[in-house]
C-alpha cells in the first residue's frame, strides 16, 4: 500500500502441539506498516476439534502443574539429542506457548524466530489460581542464524489471557509486556522484580 506499508494475504492450516493432528484453518491479513511499529493483523479460524475437548485438556494440563509436590525445575529442554523428558513436557508447551509472544513483537517483514530450547526454567508456587514460571530462552533468528538468550516470566490460568514479561539479551535490558489480550490454550532464571509482574 503506497506509503503505508505491505500487505500480505496468508491462508494455513494448524495443528495440535501434541497429537499433530489438523486442528484448524486460518485466513489472515498482515500490514507491516512502514513505520516501526508491530503488524496489525485480523485473523479469522475455523476449528476442526472441539472446544469443550481443547478446554478439558488445558484444565488436565492445568492441574498437572498447579498441583506439582516441589516446584517443577530443569534445564537444557530439549537435550542436545532432541530428547524431553515427560516429566518437563507440560513445561516445554508453556514455553513455547509463552514465546510467541516474544516472537510477535521481536519479528520483523524481514526477522524471524523460532524458539530453539529451553536454557532453565523454574515453577513458582502461588497462593493464588494461576500457574508461573521463569524461563531462559533460547531463539533462533531467521535469516541472520544468531541465538537469542531471553528471559521470560509468565503466569496461566486457563480460559485467561496469559500473561508474558521478557527481557532479551539483544536489547537495552527493559522489561517488555508481551501478554495476550485474548484467552488462549497452553495444549539463568529472571532476578526477583516482583513489582515488575
Amino acid at each position: 500500500i503506497p506509503g503505508v506499508g505491505q500487505k500480505y494475504y496468508l491462508q494455513f492450516t494448524t495443528e495440535d502441539y501434541r497429537s499433530r493432528q489438523n486442528a484448524g484453518s486460518c485466513l489472515a491479513t498482515v500490514l507491516y506498516p512502514k513505520r516501526k511499529s508491530l503488524p496489525a493483523v485480523n485473523i479469522k479460524c475455523t476449528h476442526t476439534k472441539d472446544q469443550k475437548q481443547i478446554q478439558e485438556e488445558d484444565n488436565r494440563f492445568y492441574q498437572k502443574l498447579k498441583h506439582q509436590i516441589k516446584p517443577i525445575i530443569g534445564n537444557d529442554i530439549p537435550d542436545s539429542y532432541g530428547n524431553i523428558e515427560p516429566a518437563l513436557e507440560p513445561v516445554w508447551a508453556l514455553a513455547v506457548v509463552g514465546s510467541s509472544y516474544i516472537m510477535w513483537e521481536k519479528s520483523t517483514e524481514n526477522l524471524g524466530y523460532f524458539m530453539a530450547q529451553v536454557k532453565s526454567v523454574k515453577q513458582w508456587i502461588r497462593n493464588d489460581d494461576s500457574v508461573e514460571f521463569d524461563y531462559s530462552i533460547l531463539l533462533h533468528e531467521i535469516p541472520t542464524q544468531e541465538m537469542i538468550l531471553c528471559h521470560m516470566r509468565l503466569i496461566w490460568l486457563p480460559g485467561h489471557p496469559m500473561k508474558v514479561k521478557y527481557i532479551c539479551d539483544s536489547e537495552n535490558h527493559q522489561l517488555d509486556d508481551g501478554s495476550g489480550t485474548e484467552s488462549g490454550s497452553a495444549a539463568g532464571i529472571l532476578h526477583e522484580r516482583e513489582e515488575n509482574f
